[in-house]
């Protein structure tokens, strides 16, 4: 999606689910009624979020059930590492999936039952924003899901720093971690870079390296 120009105000926001109907029209209200939101990614799958060069945006918000196998703890650290803010937007209202989503980060946990002018106000508290007095409307969901190919081989010592370090860890935390003196964590992420670069997967940077880790199955 095409980021149009904008005021510094605005906040960029994502949006992850699988119901692409819900997708679409999430995103025909909020660029109807949400004029301080730019929504600038929406996608069906984990990995065309993480994939895209407009991730990460300064708000996510996720579905809980994905029919992908990374668990709602990893989606938030992983945001949450890249530098979103993420509010869980779901069918599936337990305290269990509650409390598993603040304590991995989320800001809010929000039901899809939720009329979306209600989810936009959360939203924008999250954000520390004033409301902009915008309508109240119902909506409602309805009911589709990838694996990178060339997948560098990780020592149990390089996954490891690496798991660290996209969660959120500085080097000097990651070695703390691991027992193990700075240089040793620093040489560590240095191969697992190094990995990647030599698959064709470029990851000199920490958001390259979380799309990276994400794409491989590395959070959990």
């Amino acid at each position: 999606m095409e980021t149009p120009a904008r005021t510094s105000s605005l906040v960029r926001l994502a949006i992850l689910d699988d119901h692409e109907l819900l997708l679409d029209s999430l995103s025909s209200w909020i660029a109807a009624n949400a004029p301080d939101f730019d929504l600038v990614l929406t996608a069906p799958t984990w990995f065309e979020l993480v994939q895209s060069d407009q991730f990460p945006t300064d708000l996510v918000l996720l579905d809980f059930q994905l029919q992908e196998p990374i668990s709602i703890e990893a989606r938030v650290r992983t945001c949450r590492a890249a530098g979103a803010k993420v509010i869980v937007l779901t069918s599936l209202d337990t305290q269990e999936a509650r409390d598993r989503a603040f304590d991995a980060g989320a800001s809010a946990f929000l039901t899809k039952s939720m009329p979306l002018g209600e989810v936009m106000e959360t939203a924008r508290r999250v954000m520390g924003m004033e409301s902009n007095g915008e309508p109240v409307r119902d909506w409602r969901p309805l009911p589709s899901g990838a694996q990178h190919p060339a997948r560098p081989k990780l020592s149990t010592s390089e996954r490891e720093a690496l798991v660290l370090y996209v969660s959120g860890y500085s080097t000097a935390a990651v070695a703390k971690e691991m027992n193990v003196k700075y240089e040793t964590a620093k040489t560590y992420l240095r191969r697992v870079r190094e990995k990647y670069a030599r698959a064709g997967r470029p990851a000199s940077t920490k958001t390259d390296l979380i799309r990276r880790a994400a794409e491989d199955g590395h959070l959990r």
